[in-house]
């Protein structure tokens, strides 16, 4: 049987102190989705993009539909590469992986994560009743396309459907019968990111961030909608880098 292939994609080799940076998709996304990022970061930052299953070259595995079952599977890779100061970047759903994975790391005595940036995101103490894992598949599509998450025009595509469903449902499924364990708080600082007109997060639901966290809070706001990153690529480099290359103090939102 073939070997799996490796869930953490380097996209551009870091300098040999440079700090990781560990980034989680959204859902349905791909590691691809931080190569601008990472781009942009090195060789300052070295940046390693996470391969969930079922898609791109890891289609034939079945994506994951339980949050424990995810950070199950990614533990055993972030820890070959934690080897140096490190932090957690997420997206969407990316953010909320990000944090379980923070906190499952810093139980088990592994190294502390520098930062976590939860980027379009709500907090995890504030969860909304959702279901478009379960509406059919126009639905599924249509709701990621109103997002801006997929080209329209793709979902004519007959191929295309095939190949992203699979993954999207199994996403949605994960992220949205997800609930976190009340009164857990990370022992770094999270700086959360959202965009000005982003759907699914409000500024107070990124806001409450803040109470997951023992070690300080900012908030930064762009202009955008949920998939505002995409837009901002220099901007979210230039505060990565300053958060990370030269760590100060968190700042407390006004």
């Amino acid at each position: 049987m073939t070997a799996a292939r490796p869930r953490l994609r380097r996209f551009h080799a870091g300098r040999e102190d440079a700090p990781i940076l560990i980034c989680l998709p959204h859902a349905g996304g791909s590691a691809t989705a931080y190569l601008a990022l990472s781009r942009r970061l090195s060789p300052e930052v070295e940046v390693w993009g996470v391969q969930y299953s079922g898609r791109q070259d890891r289609h034939a595995e079945p994506a994951h539909v339980a949050m424990d079952d995810l950070v199950e599977a990614l533990l055993p890779e972030v820890r070959t590469v934690i080897d140096r100061p490190y932090a957690l970047f997420g997206h969407s759903m990316g953010a909320a992986v990000a944090y379980e994975l923070a906190l499952r790391l810093t139980a088990e005595r592994d190294p502390t994560p520098r930062r976590l940036f939860a980027s379009g995101r709500r907090a995890p103490s504030c969860p909304r009743a959702e279901d478009v894992h379960r509406r059919s598949d126009d639905g599924l599509l249509a709701h990621v396309a109103a997002l801006g998450g997929i080209r329209p025009e793709l979902l004519a595509e007959p191929d295309v459907r095939a190949m992203v469903l699979p993954a999207l449902r199994g996403d949605y499924t994960l992220i949205e019968t997800y609930r976190a364990v009340p009164g857990q708080a990370l022992g770094c600082p999270v700086t959360a990111l959202i965009g000005d007109r982003d759907p699914l997060v409000s500024r107070d639901e990124a806001r409450a961030w803040e109470r997951h966290t023992m070690a300080g809070f900012e908030l930064e706001v762009f202009a955008g909608t949920h998939f505002f990153l995409n837009d901002h690529t220099p901007a979210l480099a230039h505060i990565v880098a300053d958060r990370l290359i030269a760590p100060r103090g968190a700042r407390r939102v006004p």
